[in-house]
């Protein structure tokens, strides 16, 4: 469900609720065409199959969130925003951001951009800024929009929003267009768990709903993997799509080349729409998704974009109770 529950069987990647990834954005921010807005949301609030609530801690201590962005078209992050969070203390928790340049392994060095930076867990939106940065995190409402029901019943949509009263945690990134440099980028997002063997990735992804193609070990593999070895997979996908839309063998590899690599497209020097350049957080992706994967058999689920999410920074929608 976008990038909800990716883990093997739907659950959550090594099994905490606070390392899954469900949705990417990146658009120009509203009223200055100078800068861009970054959004990656983690840590659904609800299971897709459980009534019961997940952690309340918003993030993973010691986890590695973060941005990669490649600049040269090589499916190979030249730079990387990593946010790392301390320990809840008296309910609270804090945020640090570092850049780092060029490509490099997961770690916690690199350029500190902002430390000690405020979590929100209410409704009121704690912002930090730093130079020509701005920066939140914390609980929100999800954006993501679907009927999640309807899909499950042979794609039968009644319009139910699944995820109209749900929440997530969203890092959001205000930056300069100058850090993005003059041309098209590609950006993805992952979660990087530090356990006793290392540095081990636990979720990653660029475009939405990709998971859905994978089942196993081939779902394991991909979100261990990296962007630039995700031709790999085009034989997946594209056994899938003959499956789902009836493509012939040849369109199918066709549309799964198109998908792959996983990463995102951004150009801000164009208007973000999905799935041309970047992604807002109206954009109607599930629409685009079925349409693709049926092959054109169906064509929506009746669902539209929420109506809580804000005109400014952090433009997504304060946490339901």
């Amino acid at each position: 469900m976008s990038h909800h529950a990716s883990g093997p069987n739907f659950g959550f990647p090594h099994g905490d609720p606070r390392l899954d990834m469900t949705d990417l954005y990146a658009f120009l921010k509203p009223g200055n065409p100078a800068k861009s807005i970054i959004i990656l949301n983690v840590h659904p609030s609800f299971r897709l199959d459980s009534p019961e609530p997940t952690t309340k801690e918003p993030f993973a201590p010691g986890t590695l969130y973060e941005f990669k962005i490649d600049t040269d078209g090589d499916a190979v992050a030249d730079v990387s925003y990593s946010v790392q969070f301390a320990s809840l203390v008296d309910g609270d928790q804090t945020a640090t951001v570092r850049r780092i340049q060029g490509k490099q392994a997961a770690g916690d060095d690199g350029e500190v951009i902002v430390q000690g930076a405020p979590v929100s867990v209410g409704r009121d939106a704690l912002v930090a800024n730093a130079g020509d940065f701005r920066f939140f995190f914390g609980w929100r409402s999800d954006p993501f929009f679907f009927d999640v029901n309807g899909n499950f019943n042979h794609m039968q949509f009644t319009g139910d929003d699944f995820f109209k009263d749900k929440n997530v945690c969203s890092i959001v990134l205000e930056l300069p267009n100058s850090e993005l440099g003059t041309n098209k980028v590609g950006i993805w997002a992952r979660t990087v768990d530090k356990t006793a063997e290392g540095w081990i990735q636990a979720d990653r992804g660029g475009r939405p709903m990709q998971a859905v193609f994978l089942v196993g070990e081939q779902r394991e593999a991909y979100l261990s993997g990296e962007p630039a070895n995700d031709e790999r997979f085009i034989g997946v996908f594209a056994h899938e799509l003959e499956h789902s839309g009836g493509y012939t063998a040849e369109d199918a590899t066709a549309v799964a080349t198109k998908l792959l690599p996983d990463i995102l497209s951004y150009d801000h020097r164009e208007p973000a729409r999905y799935p041309y350049n970047g992604r807002t957080l109206t954009d109607d992706v599930v629409d685009v998704f079925l349409s693709m994967y049926t092959n054109g058999k169906v064509t929506g689920d009746n669902v539209g974009p929420h109506g809580d999410l804000l005109d400014e920074f952090p433009y997504v929608g304060p946490p339901h109770d």
